[in-house]
């Protein structure tokens, strides 16, 4: 089946490109998610007409990512948390912990942007990735201290 894709999709393709997928993929998931549409005349025709608009829209959204990526790298979180006396950690700091210190800073970032393949369990600072658009990723710094 070919559709049109109308956002982008992880492991798929972005805005506007025409892939072939499952009949079921496209039927059951991306078309009443609005992700895609079925790749008809009528379909691309309209598609042509709104990708204009929808381009400019993307550029705006873009613009605004970055700057919001060049604050959030200037952004360091501190957390303090109990150990052992070899120095592990009692717990981790976790996207949510993350999430909530961003909040309290002032930035308003979703739980799910933040990339953390594990959860921090060790003492020191971090690098994290916070994934505003596709291609806008911000690195924040998170500093894990004993507590006292």
């Amino acid at each position: 089946m070919r559709i049109i894709l109308k956002s982008e999709v992880e492991n798929l393709g972005t805005f506007g490109d025409i892939v072939r997928v499952a009949p079921g993929y496209g039927r059951n998931y991306l078309i009443p998610r609005g992700l895609a549409a079925e790749a008809t005349p009528g379909n691309l025709k309209q598609f042509e007409a709104e990708k204009g608009a929808h381009l400019k829209k993307l550029q705006v959204l873009r613009e605004s990512a970055e700057a919001l990526k060049a604050k959030l790298d200037a952004v360091s979180l501190s957390f303090a948390r109990k150990t052992s006396d070899e120095g592990k950690l009692f717990g981790s700091v976790t996207a949510h912990d993350i999430e909530e210190g961003l909040k309290a800073k002032g930035f308003e970032v979703e739980r799910k942007s933040i990339v953390l393949p594990d959860h921090i369990k060790a003492l020191g600072q971090h690098k994290v990735s916070v994934k505003l658009l596709s291609q806008v990723v911000a690195s924040v710094t998170v500093d894990v201290t004993k507590e006292e």
